[in-house]
């Protein structure tokens, strides 16, 4: 089953291959990860779609439907440079990163905190939270904690 980090890897691989769109797994977790993706400004649009293409007009989920359902990232560029440079995935099944809201605050001054390195200026981290998948600074807003899925730049 694909997780975050086969999302990160096929973002990256997309900028990097100038790609205009990419399909990736439809699921909850990619679905709320390309949503803050939107939000942040690094992609320019997200739809749902068969595998080949995205839809023209509404088509529901079925049983019968799901293996060929995706979701469809419009990317971004600036001048014919990607606007997102670099996706990482942070926390791996070998290593589940989670933070309390006071070591996430020290990641967001840039400083280190546990094994991560802290955030660049227009850096943002991804994390799933008891408030859903949220980007760094709206979790430290909220007050809350959670595992650390990805950083983009």
């Amino acid at each position: 089953m694909p997780r975050h980090y086969d999302l990160c890897a096929r973002v990256q691989n997309g900028f990097r291959a100038r790609l205009r769109r990419i399909a990736v797994p439809d699921t909850k977790m990619n679905l709320a990860i390309s949503n803050v993706l939107y939000k942040e400004g690094f992609i320019s649009g997200v739809s749902r779609g068969d595998h080949v293409q995205p839809d023209v007009e509404y088509v529901p989920t079925t049983p019968d439907n799901i293996a060929t359902r995706r979701l469809w990232l419009e990317l971004k560029y600036n001048n014919d440079e990607p606007v997102l440079k670099s996706m990482s995935a942070v926390s791996k099944p070998s290593k589940k990163v989670v933070m309390k809201a006071s070591e996430l605050q020290n990641l967001a001054a840039g400083n280190r905190s546990q094994f991560i390195k802290g955030l660049q200026p227009g850096e943002i981290a991804i994390l799933t939270t008891n408030y859903g998948v949220l980007e760094l600074r709206e979790a430290l807003e909220k007050g809350a904690g959670g595992e650390i899925l990805c950083r983009a730049i």
